[in-house]
């Protein structure tokens, strides 16, 4: 309360600092912590061939449906993507950048930063790729997952495992 107060104090305009803190701020209510199986993904060939996956990756990445599996303890995150053949974890806190190495996917190294916007987790990456990044949110009972990756965009949307 006291860095806001802060933040108040040194802003001249309250009122529409206040608005951009809302827009960035996610609902409390919000949690994404879970197993989360994959029902539909739309554009997953383009997306890894804006990558660089080599076709044989693709044809057996293709046919896959991970499931998710979420930790959330406040701001921090650790986002494991589970299939038969490769898993990926990745574990952050909210805006802070950290080293993302993509084993399991294209094998890149990047610098990763994800941010609330709204009830969004809003993830920018930088590195060999341009416009690189990823957003998470729920909608109901679904979780749904935007991968960016050049000119590519593929949507995934899971169903909370029971």
């Amino acid at each position: 309360m006291r860095r806001l107060t802060n933040l108040l104090a040194a802003d001249s305009r309250p009122a529409q600092f206040l608005q951009r803190v809302r827009r960035t701020t996610p609902d409390m209510s919000v949690h994404f912590s879970g197993a989360w199986n994959m029902v539909s993904s739309v554009n997953s060939e383009g997306y890894m061939v804006a990558l660089g996956i080599d076709f044989a990756t693709r044809k057996i990445a293709s046919r896959l449906k991970p499931q998710k599996v979420i930790k959330q303890d406040g701001d921090t995150f650790s986002i494991q993507t589970v299939t038969s053949f490769r898993n990926y974890e990745c574990s952050f806190k909210i805006g802070e950048e950290f080293k993302d190495v993509t084993k399991g996917l294209d094998n890149r190294t990047c610098q990763s930063v994800v941010n609330w916007n709204n009830d969004k987790l809003v993830c920018v990456q930088t590195g060999e790729k341009k416009n690189r990044g990823w957003t998470h949110w729920i909608e109901g009972d679904e979780l749904h997952l935007e991968l960016t990756c050049e000119d590519q965009v593929c949507k995934q949307v899971y169903k909370k495992a029971l």
